[in-house]
């Protein structure tokens, strides 16, 4: 049986997923065998494993940082935000349903022989289960029936660091805060602090480092410096929702849907110096790009009507008749569509005109379509023709059937009409050569040169992992690390 470490949050997004990928791929580098381990999951970004099981995209990276395939085992429990009160429930990579907040919350406790039975699994066939948890353990309202911080910790008996990111401020009432609120014997349980993203000169933080062991009574296990890689995000808080990618020649507007998912489709674009990528939220904001993107979103016909309402619908079409290229993929191609109808209230119920850029139709079922996939563009016309015979990879995660009109974008559909193009495949820009050509056209059609490199997203990806996993290293006790995995509780 594995032994085990868990990685806990003061709050979300301070860094608990990245962390967890750079020890996965610190304990591979070390020779162990290792996997990571998320019990419950809610994000929308989510990825396709080979056989069909949809996880968190987080947990998916992870595995790639431990040089293994992504499996259902590594999340259980995913839950993907519908509404403002309810989600998809995703158990051992399937759909149960969708649930209200509160019928999920009095029925959590009933997944918990899911989580055991994959958490074994796992345990059985590595040496290591790097475990994430989620949020703040301290969320007093809920705690009675967690199955995801110090609940699981308990159940699998492991020892857990605290992490609190100190770039958000009041770092010291984070840790030692949420120490005061746990119990004696989850006190207990944690064995050491991490202070997470830390900018400027360390020595002046020394001082901070001392106060936090004499307070907590806990070993400072590290303070790891704000780490300038590229790695995806999955949360709703990413900072990159929020800020563009440094100017450049080329101009990418993402429309920032509401429910908007995958957003990691496009981080591949920012890898290319000179290329800009900027979220779109508000008609008045989106100027005059040199391409427009359509993301995923859990739901496609209240993101479709908000489209409308925002103004924004209206500007993208402006656009679009002005000759600037439009791509979507999943719910963003759906959109491009003239209608999307819900017959069987998969999302909402109901039907709502699309943008009409392409000449097809979506209407949902009850199945959900999960599969990764691979393929080429086929022989296409308009802006888009520069990709023609390209060959990519990626994942599709939908609901929703599109009847493609003759005009079929690649060997897996989709739909192309001038300067639209629109289909299911998640991570299509990831292959260097269907990147690449899109960015030597767009830079073309401003009538300059691009000189820069095209890079495959795996290779990249692999590159900035090793170089988190290396500055990770060199922050953390390492081997206070081993020891607190070794005595375990």
């Amino acid at each position: 049986m594995a032994k085990n470490i868990m990685l806990q949050g003061t709050m979300s997004n301070v860094g608990k997923s990245f962390l967890t990928a750079a020890l996965c791929r610190i304990f591979r580098q070390d020779g162990y065998s290792v996997a990571p381990f998320k019990s419950q999951n809610m994000a929308l970004n989510s990825f396709i494993t080979p056989d069909g099981a949809e996880i968190g995209r987080a947990q998916a990276l992870q595995a790639e940082a431990a040089g293994i395939e992504p499996s259902a085992l590594m999340n259980p429990i995913l839950l993907k935000p519908t509404t403002d009160v309810g989600s998809q429930v995703i158990v051992n990579g399937k759909v149960r349903g969708n649930m209200r907040a509160a019928d999920y919350f009095r029925h959590k406790k009933e997944l918990v022989p899911d989580i055991m039975s994959a958490y074994n699994e796992l345990a059985n066939s590595h040496d290591i289960i790097v475990i994430e948890g989620a949020g703040s353990p301290v969320e007093l309202n809920l705690k009675a029936d967690d199955i995801v911080n110090m609940g699981l910790a308990e159940l699998v008996k492991s020892p857990v660091l605290l992490v609190g990111d100190i770039d958000r401020g009041g770092v010291f009432a984070q840790l030692i805060g949420t120490l005061e609120l746990l119990e004696q014997h989850e006190r207990d349980m944690i064995k050491g602090l991490v202070v997470n993203k830390f900018r400027g000169d360390i020595s002046l933080f020394r001082d901070g480092i001392d106060i936090l062991g004499k307070r907590s009574g806990k070993p400072v296990a590290g303070v790891v410096p704000y780490v300038a890689c590229d790695i995806e995000d999955e949360d709703s808080l990413s900072e990159k929702l929020s800020a563009r990618s440094a100017d450049g020649d080329i101009d990418i507007a993402v429309i920032r849907l509401p429910k908007i998912s995958n957003f990691t489709d496009f981080d591949v674009f920012r890898q290319y110096s000179g290329v800009s990528v900027r979220y779109v939220a508000r008609a008045g904001e989106l100027g005059h790009p040199d391409m427009i993107i359509l993301p995923g979103t859990k739901s496609t016909i209240a993101d479709m009507e908000w489209l409308a309402e925002s103004g924004l619908a209206e500007a993208v079409k402006r656009s679009f008749s002005e000759g600037i290229p439009v791509f979507g993929i999943c719910g963003g191609y759906q959109m491009m569509g003239r209608i999307i109808s819900d017959p069987y209230g998969s999302e909402c119920g109901g039907s709502v005109s699309g943008l009409g850029l392409l000449e097809c139709e979506t209407v949902f079922s009850t199945d959900k379509r999960q599969s990764q996939v691979s393929g080429r563009f086929r022989d296409i016309s308009g802006f888009f023709s520069c990709l023609s015979g390209a060959e990519f990879y990626g994942y599709e995660v939908h609901m929703g059937v599109t009847n493609s009109d003759p005009a079929e974008l690649t060997t897996c559909g989709g739909s192309f009409s001038k300067n639209a193009a629109g289909c299911y495949v998640h991570g299509i820009f990831d292959s260097a050569e269907v990147a690449g050509r899109l960015v030597k056209e767009l830079y073309k059609r401003r009538g300059l040169t691009y000189t820069g490199e095209s890079v495959d997203r795996r290779e990249y990806r692999e590159r900035q992992l090793d170089l988190l996993a290396d500055e990770v290293r060199k922050s953390l006790d390492m081997e206070l690390i081993y020891r607190i995995i070794e005595e375990g509780v």
